[in-house]
């Protein structure tokens, strides 16, 4: 009974050991052109899924209450757009020094430009029970702005000559995320009183989504052409990638947790994976367009094919200790609160409490995480 209640539990992080292990023993049946067509069942059913399920899940009033939290938007879409490239730019003018690969340098460097990832932010958001509405808004908004800024940033730091498609981008971003999530929206509206009711599971449809796209994305990174790497360079972006992400993430919750930072813990989970997380599906492409004829396209592509399964790793892995923080937080919050006295000042808010619950009947408590993780917020 211990074993089965812990794999009810664990089914997602045992789930991508499944997924990698089987992408490892045949790749070919998940890259593109193989039998799944990832290219479409991927690229276009699965994150079109994704985003109608978050569009079906989502009550309407908090997706426009995250289109109006001006703040968040700018600290995500800055983080990820602005401070991210210049940071990994100077970390690049050190490692120059060093006796990596300087195409895998440059890959880095590309990894950085990329915007946030229309998938796997959101639905590890969703995961941990983070402001989902917030991640929705921010992935679908920085993909948009990645089509133009994207681009841009490649050539400020690399150098191209070679034009982008914006249009054929902009379509696919629209096609996957704009028009599922607005159908979603508007399902929900007939079947609101059906899902408050029944409360489907959200949360597991989505991550079994991702574990599809997890296993075509190490498909596609087992089965990539063999280039002539140095295992040692290898190595070593593997573990500058690994840093980059933990230190990235512990800034972005050190800044959004700090004192009048004006986040909410739910607000803090979706900066650090909006902030930290880069498109795969969004950048191949657009390697592929602005580097079209380059002979080291295939190493300048490594740091990027590296980048996504760890971040998604990293994320998984992180989900638990994430969600506990979290929980304390809001409980922190129940517990206790500011109280002002008439003229304004602020009184002790943990013996008002204790008085006031000892002078006011007992009231049954209700366990509102145990709601969200049934599917109340999914």
């Amino acid at each position: 009974m211990g074993v089965w209640a812990t794999i009810r539990r664990e089914w997602f992080i045992i789930g991508i050991v499944l997924v990698i292990s089987a992408a490892k023993l045949q790749p070919a049946v998940g890259v593109r052109g193989g039998p799944l067509r990832p290219e479409i069942t991927v690229a276009y059913v699965a994150v079109s899924l994704i985003f109608f399920n978050s569009g079906l899940s989502l009550k309407t009033e908090e997706l426009t209450n995250a289109l109006l939290h001006f703040r968040l938007h700018l600290f995500v879409q800055s983080f990820t757009l602005v401070f991210f490239p210049l940071a990994v730019w100077l970390l690049l003018k050190v490692l120059a020094l060093s006796p990596i690969d300087q195409w895998l340098l440059r890959g880095l460097q590309t990894v950085s430009c990329m915007p946030p990832p229309v998938s796997s932010a959101v639905i590890l958001t969703k995961a941990v029970g983070g402001n989902e509405a917030a991640a929705i808004f921010n992935s679908a908004f920085g993909s948009f702005l990645g089509i133009v800024v994207t681009p841009v940033l490649l050539l400020l730091f690399l150098g191209s000559s070679s034009s982008v498609p914006f249009t054929s981008i902009f379509s696919q971003l629209f096609v996957t995320v704009v028009v599922p999530l607005v159908l979603g929206q508007a399902c929900r509206c007939f079947l609101k009183d059906f899902l408050e009711r029944r409360k489907p599971p959200f949360g597991a449809i989505s991550s079994a989504v991702l574990l599809v796209i997890i296993y075509t994305t190490f498909c596609d990174t087992f089965s990539h052409p063999d280039v002539e790497l140095d295992p040692t360079s290898l190595l070593l972006v593997v573990l500058i990638i690994f840093s980059i992400q933990v230190s990235f993430m512990l800034l972005t919750f050190v800044v959004s947790t700090r004192s009048g930072s004006g986040f909410s813990p739910a607000d803090t989970v979706a900066i650090m994976f909006c902030s930290t997380h880069k498109s795969l599906t969004l950048g191949i492409p657009m390697l592929k367009i602005v580097f079209l004829g380059y002979e080291q396209l295939s190493l300048i592509s490594v740091p990027l094919l590296i980048y996504h399964p760890a971040q998604i790793l990293l994320g998984s892995v992180l989900v638990p200790t994430i969600q506990s923080w979290m929980t304390a937080q809001q409980k922190t919050e129940v517990d206790v609160v500011p109280v002002y006295a008439e003229g304004g000042e602020e009184i002790d808010s943990s013996a008002h409490l204790m008085k006031r619950r000892m002078t006011q009947p007992t009231v049954p408590y209700h366990d509102q995480s145990s709601e969200t993780s049934a599917g109340g917020r999914d």
